[in-house]
């Protein structure tokens, strides 16, 4: 009788152990390791957005970083430096023939560009002695998204000045001159440029023109 006593007192100290290890291991915030409990820890986000599979273009990005897309608001005048230099792929003759006008985007904000030019021949290099040229767009305008430091392009295609010397014209008509010229884009304003060699040469006051683009043109 006293053994059988025993055993039952220490099934019930068991019992009681088992049932104490039990409630002591499941206090209020602890996750149970096959992760089948909630946690009491807030969660650092309830869901995340998809990430862009491309980053957009910074300044340390090579040229022609431009990106396609309409997200950001159109470049205004102050935000865009615009240069010009002679292409390399211009037609034959001892004119300018074509040359390339790139912006660069100096703003703090990504920025849109979008649209053909409208060009104009600045008289003396005077900005205020605009002589508007004839331009035919040529291919599409696609919007160009240019994030702070990224460069688009447009190309400038004259009419050739032949012969040596002062030059001439096919038309007949006299080669003009011109220092600088104005360059204009769709709510982006105007720009003065000058070629880095030489002045603008052209006959008879037509040209035509791509849209900007955020590939680097020739």
């Amino acid at each position: 009788m006293q053994k059988s006593s025993i055993r039952r007192s220490a099934l019930a100290v068991a019992a009681v152990s088992v049932a104490a290890v039990v409630m002591t291991g499941c206090q209020p915030g602890d996750t149970p390791a096959d992760g089948g409990g909630t946690s009491s820890k807030t969660p650092t986000a309830t869901a995340s957005s998809p990430t862009s599979p491309t980053s957009p273009a910074s300044p340390s990005s090579p040229a022609g970083s431009g990106t396609n897309g309409a997200a950001a608001k159109a470049c205004s005048p102050d935000s865009l430096k615009a240069s010009a230099y002679q292409a390399a792929d211009r037609p034959v003759g001892t004119g300018t023939g074509a040359a390339i006008v790139r912006f660069t985007n100096v703003g703090a904000k990504s920025c849109v560009l979008q649209g053909h030019p409208t060009v104009a021949g600045a008289a003396n290099g005077s900005p205020e002695l605009n002589v508007p040229l004839t331009v035919t767009p040529v291919g599409p305008a696609s919007p160009v998204k240019l994030a702070p430091g990224a460069q688009a392009w447009l190309k400038l295609t004259f009419v050739q000045v032949q012969g040596e010397g002062d030059g001439y014209c096919k038309s007949g008509s006299a080669p003009v001159l011109y220092p600088t010229m104005v360059i204009g884009l769709p709510d982006a304003g105007a720009h003065q440029v000058a070629l880095d060699d030489g002045q603008f040469a052209e006959c008879d006051g037509t040209l035509t023109a791509t849209a900007v683009s955020a590939t680097k043109l020739s």
